[in-house]
């Protein structure tokens, strides 16, 4: 019984752990869009997304709107921008402490 209490307490401290997991990122240049219109992600809205390493996060502490017009030629929902941010991951939500549009290269 003991033994079977210690490994219930081993395993739940495990899963916390896991879930409580915290990637902090200073400024790392990303991809920026709408996470609806570009990256396919679940919503009822257009919202502020990034991705980073191929994986796509909903951005916390700035908005799709305080960039500029989402729906302009070179907007979120019209284009995959580079953004230079800092802030961390969070229960899947990257949460931005540092959000700076990078201007679009010409091609």
């Amino acid at each position: 019984m003991k033994k079977t209490t210690i490994l219930l307490f081993l395993l739940f401290t495990v899963m916390l752990s896991a879930q409580n997991k915290k990637v902090v990122l200073k400024k790392q240049v990303v991809e920026a869009s709408c996470g609806q219109c570009q990256f396919k992600m679940e919503g009822k809205s257009c919202d502020l997304a990034v991705r980073i390493d191929g994986k796509t996060y909903f951005v916390d502490g700035t908005s799709i709107d305080s960039h500029g017009n989402a729906h302009a030629a070179d907007g979120f929902c019209a284009a995959i921008r580079k953004a230079e941010v800092s802030g961390s991951i969070v229960n899947d939500r990257f949460i931005a402490t540092d959000f700076k549009l990078l201007p679009e290269t010409k091609k």
